[in-house]
């Protein structure tokens, strides 16, 4: 992706993404973002990370656009969150995780100031990173047979990419740890019930409603929306400033810990997690038969201290 020589927006066929479709369309005023990785569900991964935050760092330099639609590729999933083939791929160094988690908190940070008022077109699966996505959008528009969940503390992560700042403020408390802990389906109309979302409509309705917002959004004066958009968002802005720094760094360190990688070696392995066998590992402390060294992890094959063979710690699970 060439850098920008000026604050000025450029031809979206000249910005060479390979994860994200980019497109302008001058009669109506609106920038379309699409995730597309349909393959897999439209996940992100890093690169699509930094070319959404590039689309948006150009639709907002763009005077000519006046409203932005984010969606996914294809009819099964607007986006499922992070990509875990490729978090499974970093490795034991937490510095991967911190980088990429660096791209995904710029992509939200370009998305939210992007200036211009925003629609979230929600065209299935709408999981994890996904839902903070739509959520950060001002309006969101949802197919009636997609859905949107959380899976996090199943999969050995915590949604504090949007979710945990966010969903208190649009559903309340009680709604959003139920959201986020139970990690439950949230069906289109129950999401609409809850103020999760703006709209449900037919599949086959979904692009003439996007299209009808778009058009009464682009009806607006451009400073007046943009600072409206600026009032709106102090809420969000406030409780994320507060909390996804510390965050990102949590999540890091988090992501080489036994929790995380049994969640991802399950979701890869079409399992259910050993919580019963982490509860246990965590009270009685793994050790090594040998040396009698203690707290060893519990992916290791040899003990690091004295470099003998370790019993499976999952053995008995």
């Amino acid at each position: 992706m060439p850098e920008p020589a000026a604050p000025l927006p450029s031809d979206p066929a000249l910005l060479d993404f390979e994860r994200v479709r980019y497109a302008k369309d001058a009669a109506s005023g609106v920038a379309t973002v699409t995730i597309d990785r349909p393959e897999v569900l439209n996940a992100f991964d890093f690169r699509t990370l930094r070319e959404m935050a590039r689309a948006f760092e150009d639709a907002s330099w763009d005077d000519a656009v006046a409203v932005v639609v984010v969606t996914g590729a294809g009819d099964r999933a607007f986006c499922t969150g992070a990509d875990l083939d490729e978090q499974a791929a970093m490795g034991a160094h937490s510095g991967q995780y911190w980088r990429w988690m660096g791209a995904f908190v710029e992509m939200h940070d370009r998305l939210r100031n992007i200036g211009k008022p925003t629609i979230a077109r929600i065209n299935g699966a709408c999981v994890g990173g996904g839902n903070e996505l739509q959520m950060a959008c001002d309006l969101s528009v949802i197919a009636d047979d997609a859905y949107i969940r959380h899976v996090g503390p199943e999969h050995g992560s915590v949604p504090a990419g949007g979710a945990t700042q966010w969903l208190p403020l649009m559903v309340g408390d009680r709604r959003a740890r139920e959201i986020v802990m139970l990690c439950e389906e949230i069906t289109s109309r129950q999401a609409l019930e809850w103020g999760l979302v703006s709209r449900v409509v037919p599949r086959d309705e979904l692009d003439a409603t996007v299209a009808g917002l778009a058009d009464s959004l682009r009806r607006k004066l451009p400073e007046t929306i943009r600072y409206t958009k600026t009032q709106l968002n102090w809420w969000r802005d406030l409780v994320w400033a507060q909390t996804v720094t510390h965050a990102r760094d949590w999540l890091a360190i988090h992501s080489t810990s036994d929790e995380t990688r049994e969640a991802v070696a399950a979701f890869h392995d079409k399992r259910a997690p050993r919580f019963d066998a982490l509860r246990r590992m965590a009270n009685e402390p793994r050790r090594c038969g040998r040396c009698g060294a203690t707290g060893l992890p519990a992916g290791h094959g040899f003990c690091g201290i004295c470099g003998s063979p370790l019993v499976d710690a999952w053995e008995g699970a």
